[in-house]
């Protein structure tokens, strides 16, 4: 008897269990839900988590993201108007408000990766060549201020002497009127009036990346070596005249030194001279030819060394010391 009960409940259970997991769908947080029957959307978007239900077989869920999801954009090359070349690489953040337009629309991500290159691509390029290149480069004229600054206390050391060097940006800057970043908010103004027929919201879109086109790259390194360099030769050449204001210090010193130097030698010695004539003029007066006699040893002293040859008369004055008189 039992076994008669069983076997029914067994395949009223597998019914059951077949039907829930026809009719019933976990909807997770960060997604979205349409219900589908034979392809075509019914109702409106599941958009909160839990459990949800549905007709059995005849309906399917489509699931769609409802997190916040990036873009990334190739690189293109783009004409600025004051006619510079160059390579703007972007990023944007994105989310779909509207699941059932989404599907309607673009399907899935791979359709809306697709009409977002063609979207943004027009936006950026539209923006970005409708404005300088400063522009897309600056988000403020701080730059401009700062060299204001720079050349206020260059004006100051100018009119204090002092030697100066300018290292920073040279030439003239051009000011901004809109800048970096309000040119991101206004390619997001332009893209997100047509996203929004995609059920897309574009949240925001960044410039990551610009650079110079090939040849004008070179040319700007060009530009900065150059600058580089002559920055470089005015420091030298305020070195070699520091240098040379160092040596003429030493020169006029030194000069200076040897002066004095020789002026104290010349007294010291003057004084000598001074006391010496004193002495031998005390020395003469008492014994004048004692004096003469020493003055003429000093004299052949100095003049009758070895191997030295004299030609004189045998009653010459000169020798009358050493004739025994």
């Amino acid at each position: 008897m039992k076994s008669k009960f069983i076997a029914p409940i067994v395949i009223i259970l597998f019914i059951t269990a077949v039907l829930a997991k026809s009719s019933l769908f976990i909807l997770h947080e960060g997604r979205q839900a349409i219900i589908t029957e034979f392809g075509k959307p019914v109702g409106e978007p599941k958009t909160e988590a839990g459990l949800h239900f549905k007709k059995p077989f005849v309906q399917e869920v489509r699931y769609v993201d409802k997190r916040i999801l990036s873009w990334d954009g190739l690189p293109n090359q783009i004409p600025t108007k004051d006619k510079k070349f160059i390579k703007v690489d972007t990023t944007a953040r994105y989310r779909i408000i509207d699941a059932l337009k989404f599907i309607q629309t673009v399907r899935n991500k791979s359709g809306a990766k697709a009409r977002l290159d063609t979207i943004l691509d027009s936006a950026t390029r539209n923006i970005i060549s409708s404005h300088n290149l400063v522009e897309s480069v600056r988000n403020t004229n701080a730059i401009i201020d700062k060299i204001k600054k720079e050349k206020a206390e260059i004006a100051e050391k100018i009119k204090n002497g002092e030697n100066y060097v300018e290292e920073g940006v040279t030439g003239e800057i051009e000011k901004i009127y809109t800048g970096r970043e309000q040119l991101s908010q206004l390619i997001v103004e332009k893209a997100d009036q047509e996203l929004r027929a995609f059920g897309i919201e574009l949240i925001d879109v960044q410039l990551r990346r610009i650079s110079y086109e090939q040849s004008v790259e070179k040319k700007v390194y060009e530009r900065m070596i150059s600058e580089r360099q002559r920055i470089a030769q005015k420091i030298r050449s305020i070195g070699s005249g520091e240098k040379a204001k160092i040596e003429g210090r030493l020169q006029r010193d030194l000069r200076r030194i040897q002066s004095e130097a020789y002026r104290k030698a010349q007294k010291i010695r003057g004084e000598g001279d001074a006391k010496a004539a004193a002495i031998y003029s005390k020395a003469f007066n008492k014994g004048p030819k004692f004096y003469e006699f020493i003055k003429s040893m000093e004299v052949y002293q100095s003049s009758l060394k070895d191997k030295t040859n004299f030609i004189i008369s045998s009653d010459s004055e000169f020798l009358k010391h050493l004739k025994g008189r």
